[in-house]
């Protein structure tokens, strides 16, 4: 799909007033670097040049039944020992003819994936693949290419192709839609004819579903219940070239239930309500107007209420519409309804931002302390199949931005939702923040940048109780740190120190970090030492003896 204009930020640099657009996470040093300059992104993307890349590309766009040739160009400049390269299919696409080059394909609800290392010296090999269109509908081809010794964005690339597969020749499209689309079927992805429903944007959801009212006769109040689940791939618990397969429950999404109480009448709403939270639950009830609903069925939308949401690059929230059910004349369930499968990638970062409203520490019903209830702001999550426009916070609309894998890793999600976290606890400020683009998370930056950034850290550690940073192609890298930890600068310039240091003092000294969020929303500072020694003990949070040996032990001392 392709993005709107891209928003023009400064590259981690902000002030009150202006705007500032708030870099990725990204770890190790460069390779004899800063010479690589391989554009993983759009130009106004705060990702980094890297020193791999890798494009995709068919010679033709093949109807059901017709094969392709998939090339894949890795580039390199510099040399890699081992370098991993992945390919995965989509369902509606199979290999066709084996490259012996590449390992035996495997399938799986996802597709078809296949890979293989190389040692790569500086230049550019192509390799080609066979594969056949077997299913009409959206589709998208990924490949990525990673150092697998030395995980880090700038020493990785990935890239996509998005088709929509038609049946006849020639009816193949570039590019794929996937705001509103059908529910997944439980055994996994098939081709959809159906099309889809009338719907409308879900209200924000109230504790108890309302029921609608109507003249005349009135009816026993019908219920329809089910669970709404989700089927998608996860950084966390994978590898680059093979990322662990999930199917969980998606809590707290907006669903609203549709029904026609004749064939051929209107639509009409019928009850709207969340999803339960860690079980994807619904139970929504209506007063029929008549003795029998001639179909109803459940919209599921990427928005929590008015809390959070995850829109494409049109700013619209992806919704899932269920099967309908025909001829309702008491209460009924849709089962299980899986999210569609072209949309999972929305649904993990909506439901990873679940993980972060319950661990967000305000003593207020809205992600910070100093917002009213009834008050508060949300956190928007932009992404889209094929993204290049990641990966970022920006205070401009305080929206963060996922590129196309991104979502893939949920420390990714949290760290970029954590600069929405700091701007809401800042009420709007920002720091200015210098020589943070580009930034190492184990190698010094400035101050500014160490505090930063380490808080956006500290964030994703706290709400996965671990120090490990993930990204989307899979690979990952454990942050944990002392004094012994080598191939890692010391001081409070480096944000793996800042964010192993915070979420210790929020888990030994302050006993959770709801203290520090309150006292960071009322007091506004510009870097990890303005936080422990002026806010800190203003604030009745203790700096003394065991507070000073947490900041040892991560080599900072003031």
């Amino acid at each position: 799909m392709p993005k709107p204009a891209a928003l023009v930020a400064a590259g981690g640099i902000g002030a009150c007033i202006a705007t500032a657009a708030v870099p990725p996470a990204y770890a190790v040093t460069p390779a004899p670097a800063d010479t690589c300059t391989v554009r993983p992104a759009d130009n106004n993307s705060e990702a980094p040049l890297s020193c791999l890349g890798v494009t995709a590309s068919l010679d033709r766009l093949p109807a059901i039944g017709e094969r392709t040739t998939l090339t894949v160009a890795v580039t390199a400049q510099t040399d890699v020992k081992r370098a991993g390269l992945s390919l995965q299919l989509p369902p509606a696409l199979r290999v066709a003819d084996r490259n012996p080059a590449l390992a035996a394909p495997t399938t799986d609800p996802f597709g078809q994936r296949t890979s293989r290392t190389l040692t790569l010296t500086p230049g550019t090999r192509t390799i080609k693949l066979k594969v056949k269109a077997v299913a009409a509908g959206p589709a998208q081809i990924q490949a990525d290419i990673s150092d697998i010794d030395r995980p880090d964005p700038r020493r990785a690339g990935h890239a996509s192709v998005e088709l929509t597969i038609g049946k006849a020749k020639g009816s193949t499209t570039k590019g794929m839609s996937v705001t509103k689309a059908d529910a997944t079927p439980v055994g996994g992805p098939t081709t959809h004819d159906r099309p889809a429903r009338p719907g409308a944007a879900a209200p924000a959801a109230p504790s108890t579903p309302p029921q609608a009212a109507a003249p005349g006769r009135r009816y026993a109040p019908v219920c329809v219940n089910g669970t709404l689940r989700n089927r998608f791939q996860s950084s966390e618990g994978g590898s680059w070239n093979r990322k662990a397969d999930r199917d969980l429950p998606v809590s707290n999404a907006n669903v609203t239930l549709w029904g026609r109480a004749a064939a051929g009448g209107g639509t009409q709403k019928l009850a709207t309500g969340l999803t339960g939270n860690g079980d994807g639950a619904f139970k929504l009830c209506y007063t029929p107007t008549t003795s029998v609903t001639s179909r109803v069925w459940a919209e599921f939308q990427t928005q929590a209420g008015t809390m959070w949401s995850v829109v494409d690059g049109y700013n619209r929230r992806y919704s899932t519409t269920s099967n309908a059910l025909s001829n309702v004349s008491g209460s009924k369930s849709l089962g299980t309804v899986y999210a569609n499968s072209g949309q999972s990638r929305a649904w993990h970062a909506f439901d990873t931002l679940n993980k972060l409203w319950w661990e967000r520490g305000s003593t207020s019903t809205c992600w910070t302390s100093n917002q009213r209830d009834g008050r508060c702001t949300p956190i928007t999550v932009q992404w889209y199949p094929g993204s290049r426009d990641g990966t970022y916070w920006t205070n401009r609309d305080d929206k963060v931005h996922l590129a196309d894998s991104d979502p893939d890793s949920g420390h990714t999600t949290i760290h970029e939702a954590g600069h929405s976290l700091m701007g809401k606890l800042y009420n709007g400020w920002w720091p200015y923040v210098t020589n943070c683009s580009p930034h190492y998370v184990n190698r010094n930056s400035s101050t500014t940048c160490g505090w930063t950034e380490g808080f956006a850290d500290a964030v994703a550690f706290h709400t996965f109780k671990d120090t490990v940073m993930t990204w989307g192609n899979g690979s990952s890298m454990n942050l944990g740190n002392d004094r012994t930890t080598r191939g890692m600068d010391w001081g409070d310039a480096c944000e793996a120190r800042v964010a192993t240091a915070l979420v210790d003092l929020w888990s030994q000294v302050d006993g959770g970090w709801t203290k520090s969020n309150s006292m960071m929303s009322r007091e506004r500072q510009s870097t990890f030492r303005e936080y422990f020694l002026t806010d800190r003990p203003a604030y009745g949070l203790d700096s003394g003896s065991k507070a000073r040996n947490i900041l040892y032990r991560h080599t900072i001392q003031y």
